[in-house]
């Protein structure tokens, strides 16, 4: 499949988006622009154009998708109704990166839902996606526009790597501005549940609802069966084996093993600006450092991980962040890259007294 490549600054009467709006309107998965991540989109009520979506990232169909609107009202097509504590996030946060999950309609296609009763709704902030929306007339179904499990992108150049030849197009619209998905929330309950943390923090949606419960998959409970993107598999992950260091004892330990694990395949360590501060340059150790604050964390993340697929890494190490704020969403993510693999302080004691044994580990 040839792949069109529309570059928005170039689109001064607006060709090229109606070109895009064309193609969802046939059937065809076009790639786009929103303020979290770039989305891989399609006919939301054509159960034929969402299944090219799972074709092209090579997806499992038990995978929900989201269902992104241009109006607010447009979700009540999508549902058999709105509880209050679903009207309340719509009127606070929308348009934005939070996504709500309602009980659906007989509308909507089981390739969306898998299977569900329910349906994952969103209505973004970045007005190309909304005029892309408006401009195809229909709801359209989005999941990340990168192959699946890999780093989700944040820029046009990242979607053509993964998606060139696989989709009928991408809009460059630039860089996106939050960095990591929507927050899911699952509004069908007594008590609203946070199902995917992301660019609205639970501390804003109290500041709404009240009482809000993390889902148990959050912290690694099996989910047999996701009731939203990102619960069930192993996402944003990197090709290197890659570990989050987390408690203060470790983070001080780090350095040295970073130091030490260069000395047997190419490593490389995302820390924060104080943190990469301490670390100690050698061969083979790239240091990539995120800035200052969460916020910008957030913004970097993904960009990091594919770079340490572009340099070659073996190992990666990534310094962990608090959970307040977006920093919940931030750490769901780095876990989830990393297949919940975090050191502590004396697993890099350990590593540290035996070479052998340091050597195994960061080549196995």
């Amino acid at each position: 499949m040839q792949t069109r490549y529309w570059n928005l600054q170039n689109d001064t009467d607006g060709v090229m988006l109606r070109e895009a709006a064309a193609l969802i309107k046939q059937g065809e998965a076009v790639a786009f622009p929103t303020e979290t991540v770039y989305g891989l989109g399609a006919d939301g009520l054509n159960g034929e154009a969402v299944r090219k979506i799972f074709e092209a990232k090579g997806r499992p169909n038990d995978n929900p998708l989201i269902l992104h609107i241009a109006d607010k009202e447009d979700i009540l097509k999508l549902t058999t109704g709105l509880t209050k504590q679903a009207q309340l996030l719509i009127e606070k946060f929308w348009p934005g990166p939070l996504t709500v999950i309602v009980a659906k309609s007989s509308i909507v296609p089981d390739e969306v839902s898998a299977g569900l009763d329910t349906v994952a709704v969103r209505m973004p902030s970045h007005p190309v996606a909304a005029q892309l929306i408006r401009l195809a007339g229909t709801p359209v179904a989005a999941p990340s526009a990168n192959l699946s499990g890999k780093p989700s992108p944040t820029d046009a150049e990242t979607v053509l790597a993964d998606m060139q030849g696989r989709i009928a197009g991408i809009i460059d619209g630039g860089a996106c501005t939050v960095g990591v998905e929507s927050t899911i929330v699952d509004t069908t309950g007594e008590v609203p549940v946070i199902l995917r943390p992301g660019g609205i923090t639970r501390e804003q949606l109290e500041e709404v609802l009240g009482r809000v419960e993390l889902d148990p998959a959050l912290a690694g409970a099996e989910t047999l069966k996701p009731r939203a993107p990102g619960m069930k598999y192993r996402h944003y992950a990197p090709k290197a084996k890659m570990y989050v260091v987390e408690d203060k004892e470790a983070l001080k330990l780090l350095p040295l093993l970073a130091k030490e694990a260069a000395k047997f395949t190419t490593a490389a360590v995302i820390c924060g600006g104080k943190a990469a501060e301490t670390m100690q340059r050698a061969q083979n150790l790239h240091i990539l450092n995120w800035g200052s604050d969460t916020t910008e964390l957030a913004v970097k993340l993904y960009r990091l991980l594919r770079r340490c697929d572009k340099l070659g890494v073996g190992v990666i190490f990534s310094e962990g962040v608090t959970e307040d704020g977006i920093g919940l969403a931030v750490m769901n993510r780095m876990r989830k890259a990393a297949g919940r693999q975090v050191l502590t302080a004396a697993d890099i004691e350990a590593l540290l007294k035996n070479s052998t044994q340091l050597k195994s580990f960061v080549l196995k």
